[in-house]
Formats: structure tokens, sequence, C-alpha cells
């Protein structure tokens, strides 16, 4: 096989929610640019339709809140009479919250665990039937550098990255018999709008990354997108129940 066919992802449908913005709209450019077709779903109807415009004739849209999970069955039986196949889903949807342990309510955390967490499960095991009928299939997840390391104020978000890395190696346990490869991806810090808000003006913080990072640069967000593509693809065939960090080394940075 050519290695043109073997990355390639002609005659896939991926379906990627958050996938509007950020690293979820640079996962889909990447997957476009290799032949799948993508349905990108965003709470932000109008959002997710300027997306898919965006990309052109191979990419479609869907409005839906991940975190609404009474109608996820309902939503993905849609979507399937729809497209008819769903050979990839990438869980990459996500809210955050940054507060210190005492101001983080309850109702906090539970929303953040909800969206990424319980609703990532939701969709994953509303797929799971039709993509075991398939018997090539992918789910990937956009895991964190907070699921391997600590960060102060963002509990929340760090218990829900690091649920990934338990559902990752349990479902690839449960589904690589039946095709279904489950991986995960943790970029490191990308230059997105979302980074440079995060350290404008604040030159410790930004230098505090650099200094961890081998590569003394951040990284760009197609850096995650052909991540992305490459566990999606047959390239990766015999990869499961792995979590690929794009870092620039910071994850082991000194």
């Amino acid at each position: 096989m050519s290695a043109n066919k073997i990355f390639s992802l002609d005659g896939k449908t991926a379906l990627i929610t958050g996938g509007s913005s950020g690293l979820g709209f640079a996962i889909a450019q990447c997957m476009v640019a290799s032949g799948a077709r993508v349905i990108i779903a965003a709470r932000n109807g109008e959002q997710a339709q300027a997306a898919a415009q965006q990309l052109g004739p191979q990419a479609s849209w869907s409005s839906f809140d991940v975190g609404d999970t009474d109608n996820t069955e309902r939503w993905v039986t849609d979507l399937l009479r729809e497209y008819g196949q769903i050979d990839i889903l990438v869980n990459n949807a996500g809210n955050h919250c940054k507060k210190p342990i005492e101001e983080m309510s309850v109702a906090d955390f539970q929303s953040v665990m909800n969206v990424h967490v319980v609703g990532a499960f939701a969709l994953t095991k509303a797929l799971v039937p039709h993509m075991k009928e398939l018997g090539n299939a992918s789910v990937l997840f956009t895991a964190s550098m907070t699921s391997f390391i600590g960060q102060p104020w963002v509990a929340g978000y760090a218990a829900a990255k690091s649920a990934y890395l338990g559902l990752i190696h349990s479902l690839t346990t449960e589904l690589a018999a039946e095709g279904i490869r489950v991986n995960g991806i943790a970029p490191g810090w990308i230059d997105t709008p979302m980074l440079r808000k995060a350290i404008e003006g604040d030159d410790v913080r930004k230098n505090k990354i650099l200094g961890r990072t081998p590569m003394k640069r951040f990284g760009k967000p197609e850096d995650i997108g052909w991540a992305a593509t490459y566990l999606a693809s047959d390239a990766a065939s015999f990869v499961s129940g792995h979590v690929l960090v794009v870092d620039g080394g910071a994850l082991i940075g000194f």
C-alpha cells in the first residue's frame, strides 16, 4: 500500500465535536485535506455553519450540545440517517472553569465534568453499535497536559482530562476486538487565540511555558490536526489505548 493511501481518510466520515474553532477546527481542516467528509458539531449553529462553509463541500455541520445527554441517541440516529456512516468520532468539545477550589462550586465542577466526560461517554456509547457494524472505526479524545501534570485553579478541567485516560484504556480493552480503536491526543501549548489571551501581558507565564518546552516555541493548531489524522488513518491500524502527546517535549522538559 502506498504512503499516500495509508494516510488517507478517503471514504471516511468524521464527526468532530467543538469543531467550529480552535483545535477542533484545525482537526477538521486536516481531515478534510486528507479526504474525509467532516461533520462539524457545536452548540452555536451559526459558528458551526460558518466553519463548514470555510472548509468547502466536504464539510457539513450540526448544532448540538454534547452536555444534553438525554438527546444524544436521537441526535446520533438523525446523523446516521442523513450521512449513512460515521467512521471517526473526535470527542473535542469542552468547557472550562478557572477558580481556586474555595471558589469553585460543586456546580462549576459538575458542569466541566458533564461536558468533557459524561457528554463524550454518551456520544461514544451511542455510536459504538454502528461502529461495530463498520468494523474499522476510530474514537479520539482531546486530552490535555493536565491529564499528566498538576496545574492550579483548574480542578474540574484536570479531573475531566485525567478521566479521559481511564476511558481510553478501558474502551480499548473492550472494543479493540470489534475493530474500534480508541486513542487520545494531549496538546501542549498551542498558538491559538485562547493561548494568546492567556499570556497577553504576562511574560512570566509565557517564559515559564517556553522554559519547560525543549523546542522553545509554541505549537501550531495543525500539529494537533495532523496528529489526529494519523491516529484516525490506517497508518495507525495497530495503535489503540495510546495518548499521543504533541507538546514540543514540554511533558519531559526541564
